[in-house]
């Protein structure tokens, strides 16, 4: 059990306790010797106990792996967590691994919210200053399958695509069966596709996709679903188109428009190209007045046509056809809609209207009236109105449209004082009408651009006696027909009005406070321009009076000032 090794080493097997103690060793030649002393301690060895030993987990579970240790009472021990050999490095495993200490001989290794990336090899080396030992457990995760291999079509028709491919990763729980999904340019992503057989179980690796439409792109690929779940899908195939075929999707709301007279207008929906199954693809329109045998058909060679206008100058307004509208391409004709009885069109509209007026009502607006007689057939939708000015032709009218049965419009934005020509005709989706007779307004003459001058005010309390110069319009502006003072409080925005006929009013300043004031002269063509503000001041008892100075009231005639006076202050000393 204890040898003394070649070299002078001193190996002791199966240490006890009696084998602690100083042990000295001494080495001798001619020269002399030498010793040293070793001091030897035998400690109880460490055992460790990793449970559970082996575990099955499904992805999305947690577990606990407990280590404990059985050590010499006087070392200290340390643990660490491996996977596969590796150490867990906790901070770069997302909150999935953590490890927990509860006591001195013993560690926990918490793994949360489990993923198939986790399964493996976990062990605990627990480490002394005397020895080191560690154990091992397996954990295995169960997952829903891994994506197949690569999916190959292996044959085509016009509705059908064969496929093949090869089966992933199981995880641990057998695939109970495939899916297979479609994606085309008129699909919304990935589609489930019907198959043959319909239920394709986890043994096959081959089935047929059907009910696809011809001369469609498609791209196809392959999911696998176990008890655990579904799992990622495959890569995409190649992308393929089917064969084409004949097609069998007819248009569908088939249905009239309006259109002019002698006209039979025949709209639809066109069809999609995800049912148009192969090139060369029109629409064929058929046609017949009601009651009668032989159907009239004629080609429609756009696929994205929606509409078709058969003309007949012998067809009444209002006669009722059956229609139907079929499709074809290149491999054949296809199905008729259903027939559907429409009308030709009733026409644009023939009686122009009567006791149009054009009434003045400002510098720049015109109010047009007038009556539309009833008619049978072109019936108006609603009323244009062109104008122009007396200097201009007729063709650069300018016009607006009312809706409806409106008998007035109000034009607005004109020029003032100008002759305008107006003509009203009505209109409906067929056309327009006959315009009616012209009439003619002129608007108004513009406002005087003079604003009232010489204004003078004089304050007893709360009232103001104002009195101005009178306004002397221009040629070319409208007579004055009165004035308006408009007052209101300093920061308001809305102003209160006195009008009158005369050059003077009293203003009734009801709140203490600053007022602002103005005057303008008012005509048929409107309100002139504004006096420059004054500002008056309101409050109870004494009297001010004031002349706006950059109105040089003082150079203004004694008579006219002192006819002013008296029109404002019968009694005031100045």
């Amino acid at each position: 059990r204890i040898t003394i090794l070649p070299h002078g080493s001193l190996r002791i097997l199966n240490a006890t306790k009696s084998d602690e103690g100083r042990y000295l060793c001494q080495g001798v030649n001619v020269f002399g010797s030498a010793e040293i002393i070793a001091s030897i301690s035998v400690k109880e060895p460490t055992r460790i106990e990793l449970t559970p030993k082996k575990i099955e987990l499904t992805v999305g579970e947690s577990i606990v792996l407990s280590c404990k240790a059985l050590h010499d009472s006087t070392l200290d021990v340390t643990f660490y967590w491996t996977l596969n050999g590796q150490p867990i490095d906790f901070e770069k495993e997302g909150g999935h691994f953590e490890s927990i200490k509860a006591q001195a001989s013993s560690a926990d290794l918490m793994i949360r919210n489990i993923l198939l990336m986790h399964a493996g090899r976990y062990g605990c080396r627990v480490q002394t200053a005397a020895d080191t030992v560690s154990d091992e457990t397996e954990l295995l995760v169960r997952g829903p399958p891994g994506p197949p291999g690569v999916v190959i079509v292996e044959e085509i028709t016009d509705t059908t695509a064969t496929l093949s491919w090869s089966p992933g990763a199981d995880n641990h729980s057998p695939i109970s069966l495939y899916n297979l999904q479609a994606r085309s340019p008129f699909s919304l992503g990935w589609q489930t596709v019907k198959t043959v057989p319909d239920l394709i179980s986890g043994d096959m690796e081959s089935a047929m996709a059907v009910e696809l439409n011809p001369w469609v792109e498609y791209e196809f690929r392959v999911v696998a679903t176990n008890k655990i779940g579904t799992g990622d899908p495959s890569a995409p195939s190649r992308v393929i188109r089917t064969n084409e075929a004949v097609p069998k999707t007819p248009p569908a709301n088939v249905s009239g428009r309006s259109g002019r007279r002698h006209e039979l207008v025949i709209a639809w929906e066109p069809v999609s190209e995800e049912f148009q199954s192969g090139e060369g693809f029109g629409y064929i329109v058929a046609f017949r007045p009601n009651g009668t045998r032989g159907w009239k058909e004629k080609m429609v060679t756009s696929s994205d046509a929606s509409k078709f206008i058969y003309r007949d100058e012998s067809v009444p307004p209002l006669t009722p056809f059956e229609v139907k509208v079929g499709v074809y391409n290149n491999k054949g004709d296809g199905p008729f809609s259903p027939i559907v009885v429409i009308c030709s069109a009733e026409g644009e509209p023939t009686a122009a209207p009567i006791d149009v007026k054009a009434t003045s009502l400002s510098v720049s607006e015109i109010l047009v009236a007038w009556k539309h007689i009833k008619e049978s057939l072109g019936r108006p939708q609603g009323f244009e109105v062109g104008y122009w000015k007396d200097m201009e032709q007729e063709e650069a009218a300018e016009k607006v449209k009312t809706q409806g049965n409106e008998s007035s419009i109000l034009l607005t934005g004109l020029e003032g004082n100008t002759l305008y020509h107006l003509t009203v005709r009505a209109y409906n989706a067929a056309g327009y009408g006959p315009p009616s007779t012209a009439v003619h307004a002129a608007t108004k003459k513009s406002p005087p651009s003079q604003a009232p001058s010489n204004i003078m005010w004089i304050q007893d309390g709360s009232h103001v006696s104002l009195g101005w110069e009178p306004v002397r319009p221009l040629a070319n502006e409208s007579d004055v027909m009165g004035y308006k003072v408009l007052f209101r409080q300093e920061g308001q925005s809305n102003s209160q009005v006195i009008e009158t006929q005369k050059t003077s009013a009293v203003v009734l300043l009801p709140d203490v406070g600053v007022y602002i004031i103005e005057v303008c002269a008012v005509s048929e063509g409107g309100d002139g321009t504004a006096s420059p503000q004054i500002r008056v001041p309101s409050f109870s008892g004494g009297k001010v009076t004031s002349a706006q100075s950059t109105l040089h009231v003082l150079s203004t005639s004694s008579s006219s000032v002192t006819l002013l006076l008296a029109l404002m202050v019968p009694s005031t000393s100045w």
